[in-house]
């Protein structure tokens, strides 16, 4: 059986794209998902200081190995002021310093959710530039605008948004 992986790029208990991440997940029949929640990754702020001085963190090696171990990733990305999430961002540094293949060439449906109605376009396009430079097969892209309208008891509302994901959805499980 295949398996992927879901996860959002974000820290919050009450985390939006961690909804996202576990709903379009649950869409995708006959394969086993595992959902990681970044708060399990104890991973100090990245500095060329602290790598020099300990090595790369235990827990660095232990996600991009879960990486590594998948057939395929679901990833919804938190934007903050525009960007990832502090959180997204200095595990990705810390993993792209053992493999900058950090994403292996694994099929990937990249996600963003937002309460405004960008969807977090801006986080999307940069990670649409920066995923490929380091192996990412993004298959699909979506992008769930004013989730406090559209997503309500664990799945989206809005019927046009939710036919729109599990077309992607589809697409990502023939990729993998």
């Amino acid at each position: 059986m295949k398996k992927i992986i879901a996860f959002a790029g974000s820290n919050s208990k009450a985390s939006i794209n961690k909804e996202l991440a576990v709903y379009a997940s649950s869409l995708i029949d006959g394969v086993a998902v595992e959902i990681l929640d970044l708060n399990d990754f104890n991973l100090p702020l990245y500095s060329i200081d602290l790598e020099t001085e300990n090595g790369i963190p235990d827990d660095a090696h232990r996600f991009l190995n879960i990486i590594k171990a998948s057939d395929g990733v679901v990833l919804s990305l938190a934007e903050h002021n525009g960007a990832y999430a502090t959180v997204f961002k200095n595990l990705f540094d810390w993993m792209t310093r053992i493999e900058g293949k950090t994403f292996f060439g694994k099929p990937m449906l990249l996600m963003a959710a937002s309460p405004g109605a960008r969807g977090g376009a801006s986080v999307l396009s940069i990670a649409q530039d920066r995923f490929p430079r380091h192996n990412a097969n993004i298959v699909e892209v979506f992008s769930l605008p004013s989730f406090s309208d559209n997503f309500s008891g664990g799945k989206i509302v809005n019927s046009e948004l939710d036919e729109e994901l599990k077309a992607k959805v589809g697409t990502f499980k023939l990729n993998l």
